[in-house]
């Protein structure tokens, strides 16, 4: 059986610096902090066992540039250089992201934005993530950082992947213990009925790895269930009928209202969540808006997966652990 007890009681406690949770299993905001100045060694354990009890975090009003954003991901991890970023990605900082480069994939490849989006969310389920999940180690941690947000919409939402293993009934969590599943880059993607060239790059870059339906969290001990509406294939050694109808009960589990937050973005807000237990959901509702929404993200490079039996996540191809 799976609390939260490993973590709730161990947050450190700093003058002037408050954690609030924000709901019930998840979200804490916390103030006090100004994270463009350097952050001394008790804010930073602070700040990181907040986040592993809540699993994402929020601050506001922060006044971060480029450097200062990969200054303090430092003090929690190596940040990811990844090897291939678009065009709106600030030169000179490999370790940033910019999110608008990940949109602008649908117009490389022929198609308006809110096409790509439903050919890759064509169900309410398929949307809901963790970053990079089809690789054999994915990110421990996202650092998300907004510059500019539209007046209205635009939120993102969490999940708490260690309280929705927790709430499962006995006999089931025995169950899924023991399961693997394969993560595959772009899984459930409808291609267009003519030549589509992004569903030719998912099958020329394609990436795979069997990861344990439910992993140990190396810090907390916390068992985590490891699914996804976006990167999860099949679980190994089910019928696809099986897989899928277990898969959907499990993902419906991870994001039931009681163990998700939402956040409203300002500009010069900035998430901090612990991508092994949770996944989120990005936002489809603000591009009739008309304003734009630039965010910046550093991700700290994860370790290897662990099930409970303590086997590891096996990469199968495209992924090698270390290397991006």
């Amino acid at each position: 059986m799976t609390t939260h007890r490993t973590t709730e009681d161990r947050t450190e406690r700093v003058e002037g610096v408050e954690v609030r949770p924000v709901a019930g299993h998840i979200g804490a905001e916390i103030t006090g902090v100004d994270l463009a100045k350097p952050l001394d060694d008790g804010v930073v354990a602070l700040i990181r066992q907040a986040v592993l009890r809540w699993k994402v975090v929020f601050f506001r009003g922060q006044e971060l540039d480029h450097a200062g954003h990969i200054a303090v991901a430092r003090r929690f991890g190596e940040p990811v250089v990844l090897p291939r970023r678009g065009p709106h990605s600030p030169p000179g900082f490999p370790e940033i992201e910019t999110t608008a480069d990940r949109l602008e994939l649908a117009g490389r490849y022929g198609m308006e934005r809110d096409e790509w989006l439903h050919r890759r969310r064509h169900t309410l389920l398929r949307g809901w993530h963790c970053d990079y999940g089809a690789r054999v180690d994915p990110p421990a941690a996202t650092i998300l950082r907004a510059e500019t947000v539209p007046p209205y919409g635009g939120d993102t939402t969490w999940a708490n992947l260690a309280a929705a293993y927790a709430g499962l009934s006995a006999p089931v969590r025995a169950f899924v213990d023991g399961l693997r599943a394969e993560h595959r880059l772009g899984v459930g993607y409808q291609p267009r009925p003519v030549d589509d060239g992004y569903a030719h790059r998912l099958l020329d870059h394609q990436v795979v790895s069997v990861h344990p339906l439910v992993r140990v969290h190396p810090e907390t001990g916390e068992r985590v269930l490891f699914v996804n509406g976006y990167y999860v294939e099949e679980i190994v050694g089910l019928s696809r009928p099986e897989s899928t109808a277990i898969l959907e009960m499990l993902v419906e589990q991870a994001v039931r209202p009681e163990y998700t937050v939402r956040f409203r973005w300002e500009p010069g807000s900035v998430a901090f969540w612990d991508n092994r237990a949770t996944i989120h959901l990005a936002p489809g509702d603000h591009t009739h808006v008309g304003s734009p929404r630039i965010m910046h993200r550093v991700m700290l490079a994860g370790d290897v997966p662990v099930g409970v039996d303590g086997t590891p996540s096996e990469p199968v191809t495209g992924t090698e652990a270390g290397r991006w």
